[in-house]
């Protein structure tokens, strides 16, 4: 007789531990054990939350390399309860400590595969048993995460309606569930005894809205308050608030925007806009996606939607001011270009433009290319790479909750009656054509942080902390994804060769990108070069990009006449006419405004159960190679968190978004 030492994990979560019996079974390169029950004695043994159980099992004789590990549950007395593994530890007969992650919930009478932590290449993988089961694993994945299409022209989602029937493994933890759900309804529930989440109203005067955020502590928002119709805080914001990715420089004027040196030469001084073009401080932010499409109505009346055009000046100071807004596309003499000297008019201007920032922002920016590609990535991870792939152990971190949260967001957000369709100018048909629109502006180069900000021209623009900070990580990650890959691909012709790899990218072109070639996006992979920068992507949009658009919705939003969700009154044709009552007037009735507010906020608070960038509680990589390139990883993070709050401190406005551990690990909220 040999003895196998079998240490087992539960998880420390809430409802991990069972009263269940639990039994193992080996697996070797050729023969396999018998069912060996763990818990006999129920009482002495019991799996608790958080407990490390030590077993002995004996065996007739030793297996081998054992190549894979079968548990199974049985009830207790009757009691059908779940038990969460995280992970088990086997020493072998011959001294051999071997990782076997699990990290799921096993329910009653179910059996579980566990496959160790080394990772394997399928062209690897030498082992039949080995073989069938990476087979098998795959063929259950496909047959219960398949591609389901949502709207025409948009990217493909999981084919699950409620986050409910997920597998417990990808739903929210028990934690995070009771939060969000207490979160939302702490929001709005103020907001209903106040009597003005129904309120059909009008604001009396800007300042009214003060009430609703008297004594807040968010320093951010304060600053939001006091400084939202000033030129230059409205120029700050498209390079660091809650979306900086319209703005790019503009070496030549659209036809469709005829500026003239008239207009501009208050604010160029003894410059002209010519001469200004050629040295780089003209700017350009274009919404054109928006143009044509018509606005939602919001309790019962009708909204209006704009698609302006923004020219801005970098001056002399490193400030970026606007110094001319059109409000549609096409020009003509009932689209007049605005000003600064057009005083109410400017600020109605402005207005307007911040009001199809959040258009543009949420649907575009927000929910497609961080939440829908986020589902993408991770539903082709499930459908083709086994638990046991190097990329499959790299990716699942930057997976948690995302299927969950999208899942909830088209049934509380976009759907019929959800918040976006309800209360803001974007909802209803304009937005499944704003999403078409903008899945087909989709490209690969617009998606690697360093390309988009060649692409768009700014290098160089001086105080552009979303640039800065957003590089230094997409580097960090880039050294991370380059030493864990190529680990495991010696060569190109590795990658070429892995069948699971290629089928996922494949799914990711086809299910994600719509097959269309023009995105640039690769469809197959030949070298690792090519593999490391496609990854680095991928986390790079579940993480860093996220958190860059989804965690300032509220600093910036919360002052509705900031990022207003919707605007009652067309643009105005003619200037001089606009009066204080006029913006009043076109700005969100008391309701709107305050479902506005409830949302933004749901959307921006964090759940105790989140896991900062580079927190990887799941021991998934059995071999020092993946492993020091991790602890380096988390080093480089906390080196970086320390140089970005050194800088703040400087700062009038922080910049806080892109600090590491303000930034999730994947698409969680």
């Amino acid at each position: 007789m040999v003895i196998y030492t079998v240490t087992v994990y539960t998880g420390n979560r809430a409802l991990a531990g069972t009263t269940s019996y639990v039994s193992i079974q080996f697996q070797g390169p050729e023969e396999e054990s018998d069912s060996i029950p763990l818990n006999g004695s129920i009482y002495a043994t019991g799996f608790s939350a958080g407990s490390e159980l030590k077993f002995e099992v004996h065996c007739k004789e030793s297996l081998g390399e054992l190549i894979l590990v079968k548990i199974q549950s049985k009830a207790f007395l009757g009691l059908d309860n779940q038990w969460f593994c995280d992970k088990i530890l086997i020493t072998t007969p011959e001294g051999d400590e071997i990782l076997f992650p699990c990290y799921r919930w096993l329910a009653c009478n179910e059996k579980l595969v566990l496959r160790p932590a080394k990772a394997l290449l399928v062209l690897k993988e030498t082992n039949q048993v080995a073989l069938r089961e990476r087979r098998r694993q795959l063929e259950n994945r496909q047959d219960a995460f398949r591609w389901s299409v949502y709207a025409e022209g948009t990217p493909h989602i999981i084919n699950y309606d409620s986050a409910l029937a997920l597998p417990a493994e990808l739903r929210f933890s028990y934690t995070k569930n009771i939060e969000f759900v207490y979160t939302a309804g702490k929001q709005l529930a103020p907001l209903k005894l106040t009597g003005l989440a129904n309120c059909k109203d009008s604001w009396e005067s800007i300042y009214q809205l003060e009430a609703l955020l008297c004594g807040t502590r968010n320093d951010t928002l304060r600053y939001v308050m006091w400084h939202w119709d000033k030129d230059e805080f409205f120029g700050y914001q498209f390079l660091n608030g809650h979306n900086p990715m319209v703005i790019q420089r503009c070496s030549k004027l659209p036809e469709n925007f005829p500026v003239t040196e008239e207009m501009v030469k208050n604010s160029l001084g003894k410059s002209t806009l010519t001469a200004e073009i050629k040295k780089g401080n003209i700017f350009l932010c274009d919404y054109k996606m928006l143009d044509g499409l018509i606005g939602n109505e919001v309790n019962d009346q009708q909204q209006f939607l704009t698609a302006p055009l923004v020219l801005l000046h970098l001056n002399h100071h490193g400030k970026m001011l606007p110094i001319a807004i059109q409000l549609k596309q096409t020009p003509g003499h009932e689209n007049p270009i605005f000003l600064p000297t057009d005083e109410h008019d400017w600020l109605l201007a402005k207005i307007y433009v911040r009001a199809a920032e959040f258009s543009v922002h949420e649907v575009d920016f927000h929910l497609l290319r961080t939440h829908l590609l986020a589902e993408v990535f991770t539903v082709a991870m499930l459908r083709e790479l086994p638990s046991i792939h190097p990329l499959f152990k790299l990716l699942i971190p930057h997976t948690r909750y995302t299927l969950h949260i999208n899942i909830l967001a088209r049934d509380r957000l976009i759907s019929e009656d959800g918040a976006i369709t309800m209360f803001s100018g974007i909802g209803g048909p304009a937005l499944s054509k704003l999403m078409r629109r903008a899945t087909a502006s989709l490209t690969y180069s617009c998606l690697c942080l360093p390309d988009n900000i060649s692409e768009r021209g700014l290098e160089d623009v001086p105080n552009y902390y979303y640039r800065e900070d957003g590089i230094k990580l997409w580097n960090i990650l880039h050294k991370y994804v380059e030493g864990v890959l190529q680990y495991y691909y010696k060569s190109d012709e590795d990658v070429q060769k892995d069948t699971e790899l290629q089928k996922w990218i494949s799914g990711i072109f086809t299910e994600g990108f719509l097959g269309r070639k023009k995105t640039g996006i690769p469809e197959s992979f030949q070298t690792v070069k090519d593999l490391i920068k496609f990854v680095t992507m991928v986390i790079f949009t579940a993480s860093v990009q996220h958190a860059a658009v989804n965690n300032g919705q509220f600093d910036y939003g919360a002052w509705m006449p900031n990022l207003p969700t919707a605007l009652r009154k067309p643009p105005p044709k003619v200037k001089g006419q606009t009066t204080e009552k006029t913006i009043l007037e076109t700005l969100p009735d008391k309701g709107t405004t305050v479902n506005g507010m409830a949302v933004l906020k749901l959307l921006s608070t964090k759940s105790t159960d989140h896991y900062p960038l580079g927190s990887f509680p799941e021991d998934l990589f059995d071999e020092d190679g993946p492993r020091n390139h991790i602890k380096d990883f988390q080093k480089q993070l906390e080196k970086l968190s320390g140089e970005i709050e050194g800088r703040n401190k400087s700062l009038e406005l922080p910049y806080t978004l892109l600090n590491p551990t303000n930034v999730d690990n994947s698409v969680a909220i």
